[in-house]
């Protein structure tokens, strides 16, 4: 099975991440980092690899290539969670039932609202004063 991978795509926010999947000795790379020095925000990297335990797959068994780009910490912590529950679904359809029971499946549609005219931000309109 050398040279083939299953693939799935993960958006968060502002980032994009492509998940490759496929069998060999649990290496783990984020853009040609080790997953560790990449996510080294405490609960991430349990966040990113929970699709595979939900799945019953040992992350010792497989390797992992992503490229992600865009957005910050979190939100490309959630594309890669996505993008790792999509590939699992092609590698074993089966699964699909479990991952979204689980939450891994569903894409989070909230993005940064636009500024409106007349407000500060978003939503904050300036100071009002009567006189």
């Amino acid at each position: 099975m050398a040279g083939q991978y299953t693939e799935g795509i993960g958006r968060r926010k502002e980032s994009s991440a492509r998940v490759r999947l496929s069998s060999g000795t649990g290496i783990f790379t984020v853009n040609d980092k080790p997953a560790a020095d990449y996510f080294n925000r405490t609960g991430d990297l349990e966040a990113v690899v929970a699709p595979l335990q939900v799945a019953g797959i040992e992350p010792s068994t497989v390797d992992v290539t992503v490229k992600v780009a865009g957005g910050g910490v979190s939100g490309q912590t959630g594309a890669v969670q996505l993008g790792m529950a999509r590939a699992l679904v092609k590698l074993n359809n089966e699964l699909i039932h479990t991952l979204r029971e689980g939450g891994y499946l569903t894409r989070d549609a909230r993005i940064k609202e636009r500024k409106k005219p007349g407000l500060k931000r978003a939503r904050k309109a300036p100071t009002y004063t009567k006189r």
